[in-house]
C-alpha cells in the first residue's frame, strides 16, 4: 500500500495514506473523554478452568503472554469462570463488547505494564475482565473496531503509561492515571480503517511465517526423540547404520563436556554509538543473534581489556535470566549457537559454554534445546514466569547421554540442516516483526510532535 511522507508540521503522522495527506491534524484528547472504565472482578486462576463454564474470563497473565493485539474469541483458549463460582454480582455494563479495550494494570517489566488487547469479535459469548485488568469502553464511537489495537502500541501512548507507571518491584497502572493521557487519531474512520488494514495485513504475514517456524521446530523435535535417548534409556531408537552394535551412551555433567564465562556487567556510562559491540539479552532472537536490533557499544580501543568475553565460532550462549522456560523466546536457560567469531562481547544475565575437544559443539546445541533440557531448567530456575532465573553452578550439573564423537559428529550433521532451515525462517519472522515496528512508528504521531 502506498503511501505518501507528510510535510505538514503538528499533530500529524511521518507518512499518510493517499487521500488523506491534506486532512489535517489527527485529534487529540484526554482517554477520559473518549473511555469510560467499568468494573472488574478479582477471581485468581484457581477459579478459572478451561472445561466448563457459561461465561469466559480474561486474566492480565494472558494479556502479558498470548493474547493477540486484536482479540478473536474463536481464536484464542480462554478460561471459563467455575460453575462453583456466583455470576450474579457481575453488572451488565461488566460484560465486554466488541470495540473494548482491557489493559494489564500490573507488571514487573515497565515494557509490558499497560499492555492491551481490542475485543474485535465475541461470536456471541459471554466475556468479563478479571484480575488486575482495567477495561475501557468508548464513549462515543469516535475509533472503529480494529484501530484502538493498534493506536494503544504505538509508541505516543506507550511512552505515557510507562510515565504513568508507579511501584518497585511491581508497577502498576491504575485507572486515574490512564485517563490521563492524551489519546491522538485521525477524525475520518477510514483513515482509521486504512491504519487497520495496514497492520493486519503485517500481523497476518508474521503469523503465517511463525506458523512456519513452528513446524520447523516440531520436525526437529521429532527427530531429536528418533536420535536420542529416551528416558531412561542408554541408546536412540533410531541409531545411523555404522554405529549399531557400538555400545551405550554415557551419562555426562553438562560440566564435564564444557566449561563457562558469564558475561561481564558493562556500564551504561561506558556505552557508544559505534565500536565493538554488546550483545544483551534482548539481542538474542529465537535461535540467533539479531543483526537489526539497536545496538550498544564499548570503544573499540578499551575492547582488549574484555578479551575473555569475546564470542567465538562454536560457542553456546546462554540466558542466566528471563521468563519461564515454557515462554520459549524470551525464556531462561535457552541457548543460542555462535556461528562465526567476532568482536562482540558478553554482557551480563548472559554466560558462554565452550566445549571440549571431544565434545561435537552442535550436539550438544542440539541437546540444550531438547525436552529434557527445558524440564530440567524448570526445576532449576527460581523468581516467577515474568522474571526468572539460574545459578550457573546447578546448570552445570545437567545430565545428559554422549556417544562417541564420530556419532556426535553424525547426529550433528543430520540436525544442522534442520537447524539452518531454522534460522533462516526466525530470521525472516524477525525481520517482518522489525518492518511492522517500522510502519508503526511512522503510521501514528510521535510524542515530540505534540509536545505531550
Amino acid at each position: 500500500m502506498r503511501m505518501s511522507k507528510s510535510v505538514k508540521k503538528g499533530l500529524v503522522p511521518e507518512r499518510r495514506f493517499p487521500g488523506f495527506k491534506d486532512a489535517g491534524e489527527w485529534e487529540s484528547e484526554r482517554f477520559e473523554k473518549i473511555y469510560s472504565l467499568k468494573t472488574t472482578n478479582s477471581l485468581s486462576r484457581d477459579k478459572l478452568n478451561y472445561k466448563q463454564g457459561t461465561v469466559k474470563n480474561i486474566h492480565y497473565g494472558d494479556i502479558h503472554t498470548k493474547f493477540s493485539i486484536l482479540f478473536d474469541i474463536k481464536k484464542e483458549i480462554v478460561p471459563y469462570i467455575n460453575p462453583t463460582e456466583s455470576l450474579e454480582k457481575i453488572k451488565p455494563e461488566s460484560y465486554c463488547i466488541e470495540g473494548d479495550m482491557i489493559f494489564a494494570d500490573a507488571s514487573e517489566d515497565i515494557d509490558d505494564v499497560g499492555k492491551s488487547i481490542e475485543i474485535i469479535a465475541l461470536n456471541n459469548e459471554e466475556l468479563v475482565s478479571g484480575l488486575h485488568t482495567l477495561l475501557a469502553r468508548q464513549r462515543k464511537k469516535k475509533l472503529i473496531i480494529g484501530f484502538g489495537g493498534y493506536l494503544f502500541k504505538s509508541n505516543r501512548i506507550r511512552e505515557q503509561i510507562k510515565k504513568e507507571s508507579q511501584g518497585a518491584k511491581v508497577l502498576g497502572l491504575s485507572g486515574g492515571r490512564l485517563s490521563s493521557i492524551s489519546v491522538a487519531y485521525p477524525a475520518d474512520g477510514k483513515e482509521q480503517q486504512k491504519i487497520a488494514d495496514c497492520l493486519t495485513t503485517a500481523d497476518k504475514l508474521i503469523t503465517a511465517e511463525t506458523q512456519k517456524l513452528d513446524a520447523l521446530k516440531t520436525h526437529k523435535k521429532g527427530l531429536m526423540q528418533q536420535l536420542f535417548p529416551a528416558e531412561g534409556e542408554t541408546v536412540p531408537k533410531h541409531r545411523f547404520p555404522e554405529f549399531r552394535g557400538k555400545g551405550e551412551w554415557k551419562l555426562k555433567e553438562l560440566g564435564q563436556l564444557a566449561t563457562y564465562t558469564k558475561g561481564f556487567a558493562f556500564k551504561s556510562q561506558d556505552y557508544r554509538s559505534d565500536g565493538i559491540r554488546i550483545v544483551r539479552v534482548s539481542d538474542l532472537g529465537a535461535d540467533f543473534i539479531k543483526s537489526d536490533n539497536e545496538k550498544i557499544f564499548i570503544d573499540s580501543e578499551s575492547a582488549g581489556d574484555y578479551e575473555r568475553y569475546k564470542l567465538h565460532k562454536g560457542e553456546i550462549i546462554i540466558t542466566t535470566v528471563g521468563s519461564k522456560p515454557e515462554m520459549v523466546d524470551s525464556a531462561v536457560g535457552r541457548g543460542i549457537f555462535v556461528h562465526y567469531s567476532n568482536e562482540d562481547l558478553l554482557n551480563q544475565n548472559l554466560l558462554k559454554l565452550k566445549v571440549l575437544a571431544e565434545v561435537n559443539s552442535r550436539f550438544l546445541f542440539s541437546y540444550i534445546n531438547a525436552t529434557g533440557y527445558q524440564e530440567f531448567i524448570a526445576s532449576i530456575s527460581r523468581g516467577n514466569a515474568n522474571q526468572a532465573n539460574i545459578a550457573v553452578k546447578e546448570l552445570m550439573k545437567f545430565e545428559l547421554k554422549a556417544p562417541s564423537p564420530d556419532e556426535q559428529q553424525k547426529i550433528a550433521d543430520c540436525l544442522t540442516s534442520v537447524d539452518e532451515l531454522i534460522t533462516n525462517q526466525a530470521q525472516k519472522v524477525e525481520s517482518l516483526k522489525s518492518h511492522k515496528k517500522g510502519l508503526m512508528q511512522q503510521l501514528f504521531p510521535a510524542m515530540d510532535e505534540v509536545g505531550a
